[in-house]
């Protein structure tokens, strides 16, 4: 009973960390929505494991255990290839921010150089 309590808290303090506005949240309302289905559908499969159990039976797989492994497996996926697709966005950002500084530098060195022959 009581690992229900921790899991359910667990849960909700983890959706409310990952809700919080960043300032930088383009699609905020749909990860919001998918975030409160998330939660909801995780504290049901705490309170309630024989469903979680029944709906692995529909979809053809043998334990709800494994139902909910082979989701984490989709969504470790989803989150890798994410994360690789912004971290390549940042590295096009900081290559064009090298370049312009190092355009501004030169730019500042020939102006110094035509100063003082």
């Amino acid at each position: 009973m009581w690992i229900q309590f921790l899991l359910i808290a667990a849960i909700i303090i983890l959706a409310v960390f990952m809700m919080r506005r960043t300032g930088a949240d383009s699609h905020l309302a749909i990860r919001r929505l998918l975030m409160g289905l998330f939660v909801v559908v995780a504290v049901l499969s705490v309170l309630f494991p024989q469903w979680l159990s029944f709906v692995a039976g529909l979809v053809g797989v043998g334990r709800g255990t494994d139902l909910v492994l082979y989701g984490l497996i989709v969504m470790f996926l989803a989150f890798v290839y994410s994360q690789y697709r912004r971290n390549i966005a940042l590295q096009r950002q900081l290559t064009l921010l090298a370049r312009k500084i190092a355009l501004l530098e030169a730019e500042e060195h020939e102006k110094d150089a035509s100063r003082n022959p």
